[in-house]
């Protein structure tokens, strides 16, 4: 009787130790020596492209992350099996950077053939685009593998949006293990990129139903985006998310929403709607340097929910597809 409790212990731990405490940063160091160099040197052309290529492939990491776990499900493909996450509401039209994935890949399918998985690939992708455009550096964290199907509904559901309230999405950074801190501190990834008419033009227009515009927001900066981003049509005008700097890893994000300057319903009300929220923008407004260092700690927790370790999953061959 004893020794199966102590054999039923013994599973539980492993079982705990592949819930993602094993991934470690030296993971390829002896199969895949040049896996990490590999993945930067991709980025670094990609990002030297265009700029916009960096806030999209730290972009994709959250997107995948939130969705059954950090395990590559956003880049899989129409199947007669699969129902791709690029269909969904958050993704459709707006996720990008699946062809550097693709680029990253392929010379790593050249130097180590099936050991590098398309999971850790966009992990690494996410901290490389972060230092390539100013921000902190961090240890990523290895040894994810790929999984074998999507979720849409995952996707559409577990992904926060724009027009989310405060709670909902709070709510959604929790249910993956996430939280206060790391919701303030991983929408300060909003230094960088782009968004799309479609994502804040209830605030221009019609915040709360009433006919009205958001008043949390700069009606100088309303005025401005109103001009790009009108009542109907333009859905995917692009607009930069930090106007100060766009392609600037920095702390402007949250001198913007001091200023109500956030894009985003979402953004702003990290300033608006919570004192605690409140504080961490404040804080991190006049600290870059704390900014930074709380950015590095949150997205190696964002990068260990739920990976597939072990045996299960697998190392995928082509990202968007599994191995036949």
């Amino acid at each position: 009787m004893a020794r199966s409790i102590t054999l039923v212990m013994v599973l539980i731990s492993i079982m705990s130790l592949a819930n993602g405490s094993n991934l470690y940063p030296q993971f390829y160091d002896h199969t895949c020596p040049q896996a990490k160099n590999i993945v930067r040197s991709v980025v670094a052309q990609a990002v030297a492209k265009e700029a916009r290529m960096a806030a999209s492939l730290l972009r994709l990491h959250f997107h995948d992350c939130f969705v059954k776990g950090c395990d590559a499900s956003i880049l899989l493909d129409n199947s007669g099996t699969i129902i791709s996450e690029k269909g969904s509401v958050p993704n459709r039209n707006s996720a990008r950077g699946f062809e550097v994935i693709d680029q990253i890949k392929e010379a790593l399918e050249k130097a180590c053939p099936q050991t590098v998985s398309c999971a850790d690939v966009m992990a690494l992708a996410a901290r490389d685009s972060t230092v390539l455009t100013g921000g902190p550096s961090w240890e990523v964290p290895l040894g994810r593998r790929d999984s074998l199907g999507a979720s849409l509904s995952g996707s559409n559901q577990n992904i926060p949006a724009p027009n989310n309230t405060f709670q909902t999405i709070l709510t959604k950074f929790k249910l993956k293990g996430l939280d206060i801190v790391d919701f303030v501190t991983l929408s300060g990834s909003h230094t960088i990129g782009n968004a799309r008419c479609t994502s804040f033009r209830q605030r221009l227009y019609n915040n709360t139903g009433n006919g009205r515009p958001d008043f949390s927001l700069d009606q100088s900066y309303a005025a401005k985006l109103r001009q790009n981003c009108p009542r109907s049509g333009g859905d995917q005008n692009l607009f930069v998310m930090d106007p100060l700097s766009p392609t600037k890893f920095d702390n402007n994000y949250y001198k913007n929403l001091i200023a109500s300057k956030g894009l985003l319903s979402s953004d702003e009300i990290l300033f608006t709607q919570n004192q605690q929220t409140m504080q961490y923008v404040k804080q991190y407004a006049a600290n870059q340097e704390l900014f930074f260092q709380q950015f590095a700690k949150s997205m190696v927790k964002m990068g260990n929910i739920t990976p597939l370790t072990g045996k299960s999953g697998q190392i995928r061959k082509i990202c968007r597809k599994v191995n036949s």
